[in-house]
């Protein structure tokens, strides 16, 4: 067999047997880091509609969720939460549906219905489902491994980089926190000018030879987003994001 052939049949072999068993402790642990990211910690910030975008983003990762009309490229995650949650036995607010379109169509619509019951009994929900949020952020994470690998320029090395970064605590919390933040990196519709900016994109630009894996992810991340930044619509302004994007990066070598 030659080497080619061998590393692809290793490829598969890993992709089967990769899987990310995370106990309720550790999922507690991690939610509360993201929580933190995201939200600054606060019951409030369950429920946020970001100025300059064009939906709404919930729960500790602020899942986004399109409203009927609202058209971006970014892909919807929180109706997928919502079926994960809903499988794992957790009690949905009696209006809340996992096929429903968000119920408010702007961020002025959004905010005036912030202390709304609908929207309280959202953020208690959000709030009950913390530690299931993270390991449905740990399913993803499986789920987008072979995308990930497939789409790869350099397919050895992004699976051994991959590998590595799962084995150790603050390098699997940035592949978890970093792919619900920007994620897999995997679809042409999430790129300006043909070049994306999510998980894929990271770990490609990190040396092979790392000796500080982490660290070195941090700061293939902070050139990613960069990058993104330069390359954004002007009318987007995202270089205004950057201080917290890079702030958050920062808590992957806590």
């Amino acid at each position: 067999m030659n080497r080619s052939a061998f590393f692809l049949l290793s490829v598969v072999f890993f992709e089967a047997l990769f899987s990310l068993n995370v106990s309720l402790n550790d999922a507690n642990i991690v939610a509360d880091k993201i929580w933190k990211n995201e939200c600054a910690g606060s019951f409030e910030g369950l429920t946020n509609w970001k100025k300059g975008e064009n939906f709404a983003s919930l729960g500790i990762g602020h899942f986004i969720w399109y409203s009927k009309d609202a058209k971006e490229n970014f892909q919807e995650t929180f109706p997928h939460l919502l079926t994960f949650l809903k499988q794992e036995g957790a009690i949905l607010p009696e209006w809340l549906k996992t096929d429903a379109p968000c119920p408010w169509n702007s961020r002025d619509e959004f905010y005036q219905a912030i202390q709304s019951d609908k929207m309280k009994s959202l953020r208690q929900f959000l709030y009950d489902t913390k530690n299931l949020q993270a390991i449905f952020m740990a399913k993803r994470l499986e789920a987008a491994l072979p995308s990930i690998i497939e789409n790869a320029r350099e397919k050895e090395k992004v699976s051994i980089l991959f590998d590595r970064l799962s084995k150790d605590p603050n390098g699997l919390y940035a592949l978890l926190d970093y792919l619900n933040f920007k994620g897999s990196g995997t679809s042409p519709k999430e790129t300006y000018k043909g070049q994306g900016w999510g998980l894929l994109q990271v770990i490609e630009n990190i040396p092979a030879s790392s000796n500080n894996l982490v660290k070195d992810f941090v700061e293939s991340a902070k050139k990613t987003l960069s990058a993104r930044a330069e390359n954004s619509p002007p009318e987007r302004k995202e270089k205004q994001w950057l201080k917290g994007w890079f702030n958050r990066l920062d808590t992957y070598l806590n």
